[in-house]
Order: structure tokens, then sequence, then C-alpha cells
């Protein structure tokens, strides 16, 4: 473990039992617990790095670029999305014996208005606010702590990526190891693109504007 201060040990408990409250405390706040989770990370994170909450999250104002957001984030979307659908989960599926469990996006289908709302809560809670406490500050806090050797991001990639597959067990088992593989390569990216939060929110995003597309026109059997 690296030398921290106690206010750099005792500030990410703190936020990390309130997490787990909003989580799986018996008060569920639908639709808008991640955002609520992500506004209490900025400012926890505000308190315990004197007032610079967002670069230390890796949203950087030099990395929103339209080359990095509106290029390449899609591009990279797109081929995770046609990863997702013609390798992993036709593979997860056989080894399961189980097909992911769509229902709850089945009032998508064929409803536009349902869609275009739906757009903006993934962008929202699932862009932002999954990108911002999975990757922007569960993964960096652990690097604080246990630093960046191999075995350190491959630990850290694994068990983020259960958590984060866990937090979609409204799929069934096949959604989420599927998710959770998704979240390894979300995690990969953003690792290997030195911590850099926007192009990992923007592919994410993207990612799932597509899947809401695939349903709305009834693609996600």
């Amino acid at each position: 473990m690296n030398n921290l201060s106690l206010k750099q040990i005792i500030i990410p408990l703190i936020t990390t039992v309130i997490i787990c409250f909003l989580w799986f405390g018996p008060i569920r706040i639908p639709y808008i617990e991640n955002i609520i989770i992500a506004i209490l990370i900025i400012i926890m994170s505000y308190i315990e790095y004197q007032g610079k909450p967002f670069s230390t999250l890796g949203i950087r104002r030099e990395k929103f670029t339209f080359k990095n957001i509106f290029l390449l984030a899609p591009l990279v979307a797109l081929g995770l999305f046609a990863f997702y659908v013609f390798v992993l989960v036709p593979g997860i599926t056989k080894l399961t014996g189980a097909p992911i469990d769509y229902s709850a996006f089945n009032q998508l289908t064929g409803n536009l208005s349902a869609s275009l709302v739906a757009l903006v809560l993934v962008w929202a809670t699932a862009g932002f606010g999954e990108e911002i406490i999975f990757r922007g500050y569960f993964m960096r806090q652990f690097v604080k702590f246990f630093g960046e050797s191999k075995v350190s991001i491959v630990l850290n990639i694994f068990l983020l990526s259960c958590l984060f597959g866990f937090m979609h067990s409204y799929q069934g088992i096949t959604g989420q190891l599927v998710t959770g593989i998704v979240g390894a390569i979300l995690a990969l990216i953003f690792y290997l693109r030195k911590y850099d939060l926007w192009f990992v929110i923007a592919v994410h995003g993207f990612f799932d504007t597509i899947a809401i597309i695939c349903v709305y026109l009834g693609l996600a059997q």
C-alpha cells in the first residue's frame, strides 16, 4: 500500500459506505441513484484532493476533443457492440444455457418517446454515472491504494468488473457475465488511455445508444 494521509484513507471509506448503502440499503432511488452517487463522488473527491475533483477522476479538459469524443469513441463503441452481439452474447449464452433477460427494456420496442427518454437516462446514469463510479472513482482509488503493477491492475479490473456485472443482475446470469466482460474492456481502455474518463464515458454512452436503437427496432430478443 502506498503512503497515504489519514484523509486519503478515511474519505474513500466513508464514500464507499455511503455508496453501498445507496445501492444495497432499504431505500432505493430508481433511475437517478447513480447520478446521486456520481455527485457524491465529485464532492468527496473535492474534499480529498483540495478542490481538484475532476482531474483526479480522469476528467481533463484537454482530452475532450472532437476527434476523441465524436469520431474515435463512436467507432470503438461500434466495434465493442459488434463484439458483444456476435461473440460475447452467443458464447456466454451457450456456456450458461440461459439467454439474457432483456424484459426490462420491452416497453421501448416501437415506442419512440420512451426510447428517447431512455437515451437521456442511459447517458446520465450509465455513461456518466457508472463510468464516474466504476472507472473514475473505484478504479482510480484502487490504483491509489495498491499501485499500478501488472498484478494490481489485473486484480483491479477483475474485481471491479465482477461488481459491475453483479450490478446488472436483472439481466440474469448471462447478462451479468457479459456485462462484466464489457466492464473489463472499458476498464482496460481507461487504463490504456492513461485514465481518460471522457473517452470511456463517450464509448459507454454510444454503446448504450446503439443498444437502445436496436431495442426500439425490435432487434434485441
